[in-house]
């Protein structure tokens, strides 16, 4: 299955005639509505690592849509949001987007509005999980990887010549390259800057030999 085809809109709003026409609109454009009448059942039904956006009011009664977004990272809602409300609230906003909020939109707004900041959403989301399935693929060919390959590794995208991480490991520079090349085939790295971006990826930029 596509990732598009994974993606869903939750919409979490307590007003039912906003949640039904919402649902309505997106499914018109054939997008995958999921309704939540509170943020509170919004955070107990998402998925995990759910695709999508999510359309969430700002006011509602028992937990307002800011108190969870603070929540989100912790439940592992990692989405976009686009924030709603029916009231001009500019400290709201500000609060929405300075959380990580991908937009804030004042009720009444015009469905094409709606349908392109939705699309903007999807399309940052489908990126996001892009690159998550990449640094996945990254760590399980780095877990691979023998430790003295790891060391090989480390010395090359230090900036190393061969002779040099020979000499800092106390091996020959023969035994440097064999290790060298294994490391190359087993990480899928094409060349030296394709495996900088896979350390930075796997976060081991460093000064060589920092442990």
């Amino acid at each position: 299955m596509s990732n598009q085809a994974k993606q869903i809109i939750f919409v979490v709003d307590d007003d039912a005639d906003v949640r039904d026409s919402l649902k309505w609109l997106l499914e018109s454009v054939d997008l995958n509505v999921t309704v939540f009448e509170t943020a509170q059942r919004f955070l107990d039904g998402c998925p995990e690592n759910a695709q999508g956006c999510i359309l969430m009011d700002v006011r509602m009664p028992g937990m307002s849509g800011l108190s969870a977004q603070n929540q989100l990272a912790e439940r592992r809602i990692y989405m976009p949001l686009i924030m709603i409300s029916g009231h001009a609230d500019v400290d709201m906003a500000v609060s929405a987007m300075t959380q990580g909020a991908l937009t804030f939109l004042q009720k009444p707004f015009s469905d094409q509005a709606l349908i392109d900041i939705v699309q903007q959403a999807l399309l940052q989301d489908s990126a996001r999980c892009h690159q998550a399935e990449l640094i996945s693929d990254v760590r399980v060919c780095y877990a691979n990887l023998t430790k003295r390959e790891r060391q090989v590794f480390e010395g090359v995208v230090a900036g190393l010549a061969n002779q040099e991480v020979a000499d800092h490991l106390g091996i020959n520079r023969k035994t440097v390259e064999g290790h060298r090349a294994n490391m190359m085939t087993k990480m899928r790295a094409g060349s030296l800057s394709e495996l900088i971006q896979m350390s930075v990826a796997l976060g081991l930029v460093k000064s060589y030999g920092q442990h």
